[in-house]
């Protein structure tokens, strides 16, 4: 047991401690965020700012500019979700409920992916980065985290799926890169991703049954 800690925890073993501390704090955000948004309450979004700006720092510190580029537009995206989610009618219901994708937001994802796998491609070609074999998968991770994030500051059910890929790729990706922590976030926000997503179906068949 002590050789499989060993094996997960040894690249904290000269990490400083105030980085330890914001990955841990950052960890604990970044899963409320997630539990917040399974419940579909507006709480998802103060949290994972928080969450974003931790690891804001701390990719630039790891000089992981894929996933640091990720949080920036976590960032703008939940500030621009926070606002589409408060938004209430004339007797305070919630003008945006969760609904599935149509035609239009499919059009709309295919353009998300492609600027993104350009905008990353150019940066990982400015800092040299493309000579690493990851840099590959993580212009991909990067592409599908925009599409969900798109997707869930308007709602729409399939942002789930689109998470729940990026975090499976992202758990061995992170353990690859020597950041066990965030490897294990990605494990448990996968998990709670599919509960989410099992429990936004519900809703949303409830509301069509309802309509």
């Amino acid at each position: 047991m002590t050789d499989f800690f060993d094996l997960l925890f040894a690249p904290y073993k000269e990490y400083p401690l105030h980085l330890i501390i914001l990955e841990i704090s950052g960890f604990i955000f970044a899963v409320l965020s997630v539990i917040f948004s399974a419940r579909n309450s507006i709480w998802v979004y103060p949290t994972g700012i928080i969450s974003t700006l931790i690891y804001v720092y701390l990719l630039s510190h790891w000089k992981l500019y894929g996933d640091l580029i990720i949080n920036v537009y976590y960032f703008i995206m939940s500030i621009y979700g926070w606002y589409i989610w408060s938004r209430k009618d004339s007797e305070h219901h919630s003008i945006t409920k969760i609904s599935s994708m149509n035609a239009k937001d499919s059009l709309t994802c295919v353009g998300i992916f492609m600027i993104s796998v350009i905008f990353v491609s150019a940066v990982y070609i400015h800092f040299g980065k493309f000579t690493e074999w990851w840099a590959y998968v993580d212009n991909l991770t990067t592409a599908l985290c925009f599409i969900g994030m798109w997707l869930l500051a308007k709602r729409k059910i399939e942002n789930w799926i689109f998470l729940i890929i990026a975090d499976i790729i992202s758990i061995p990706l992170y353990f690859i890169k020597g950041y066990t922590l965030s490897s294990i976030l990605y494990l448990f926000l996968t998990i709670v991703a599919i509960f989410g997503y099992l429990a936004w179906k519900k809703t949303l068949q409830n509301n069509i049954q309802t309509a």
